[in-house]
């Protein structure tokens, strides 16, 4: 497998390690998946910080974007440290079960220990999100 001209788009701006992990994941991957986003603008983390606050639906972060910066957010380095992916299954983007993105998790995991790159699973955090993944510093 490969990924969409959509994906390869929301890697841009991605530390190149979290690219080289999801570049080699995707290549052997029983699931097939796309990157959703990449780097968030400060504007775009303030909209999903109003969520379930200012604004209708499930709080979703506690990163304000400002005072409280998320990894999707572009760092010191220039990079952002966080992408959120999703199963493409049958042609489309599927967001009902956790089944398959638990299965991705436990591939990428796999592939960044191969390649001695820390990457994270926001499914293992007490507060879930099962879509992110982010680089951790060594």
């Amino acid at each position: 497998m490969k990924f969409s001209k959509r994906s390869i788009g929301n890697l841009a701006g991605i530390h190149p390690d979290l690219v080289r992990v999801m570049n080699e994941a995707i290549k052997d991957s029983s699931i097939d998946f796309t990157i959703t986003e990449g780097v968030r603008t400060t504007e775009r983390q303030q909209e999903l910080y109003a969520q379930g606050r200012t604004k209708p639906g499930s709080i979703v972060t506690y990163a304000d974007g400002v005072k409280s910066k998320s990894n999707h957010q572009v760092k010191a380095d220039g990079y952002g440290h966080a992408v959120d992916l999703y199963p493409y299954i049958d042609g489309s983007v599927r967001m009902e079960n956790v089944l398959p993105l638990k299965v991705i998790a436990g591939h990428i995991k796999s592939v960044a220990g191969a390649l001695n790159i820390n990457v994270q699973w926001g499914g293992d955090w007490e507060m879930k999100d099962y879509p992110h993944f982010e680089i951790i510093e060594k």
